[in-house]
């Protein structure tokens, strides 16, 4: 979606109404509709990620996103296949906590890295499963933490730099 035709009759309609004005608020307008290009940019792109949330809960069987192409949006719309049944979850272990995704009601946001292999892995088996990746994380990360036994390596084994073993860990921190 090209939404420059937008900013552009923005710029115009300001310039039209300061023409009144007088030659100096003509140049003021002028400058003025110079800068206004990224803020106005912004604004429509703040009314088109709402209209796209808007849109999607109105929609039982598909979400519409805001994605960015260089600096022009796109409107994409993904259709939600139905989903089989869940099987009943195991019964906990005794003495583990039931350990809910949905349990505080937060929700906090967290930075992971993956090797590549691993993280298209990922997508493939949340798009196999037609949830999105995060939900595919949220819940494998829930499975974990409640206790359930661990799924395997993926297709081709995890990632583990030549002449590390599994126990070693690398990275930075930031305090």
């Amino acid at each position: 979606m090209d939404i420059a035709p937008f900013v552009e009759s923005l710029r115009r309609d300001l310039n039209a109404a300061a023409a009144p004005g007088g030659p100096d608020v003509a140049r003021a307008a002028e400058l003025l509709s110079g800068s206004i290009d990224a803020a106005a940019r912004l604004a429509l792109l703040d009314a088109l990620a709402q209209a796209a949330d808007e849109v999607t809960t109105k929609l039982s069987a598909a979400s519409v996103e805001l994605r960015l192409r260089g600096r022009e949006p796109e409107l994409v719309v993904t259709e939600h296949l139905p989903q089989p049944p869940e099987p009943p979850a195991p019964p906990t272990p005794p003495g583990a906590a039931a350990t809910s995704p949905d349990a505080s009601g937060d929700v906090t946001r967290i930075t992971l890295r993956l090797p590549e292999g691993l993280k298209d892995a990922v997508e493939r088996s949340a798009a196999g499963e037609g949830i999105s990746v995060n939900a595919w994380l949220v819940r494998a990360i829930a499975s974990a933490v409640a206790g359930a036994p661990p799924q395997g390596p993926p297709p081709g084994g995890w990632a583990t730099p030549p002449g590390r073993g599994r126990r070693h860990i690398t990275g930075y921190g930031r305090a």
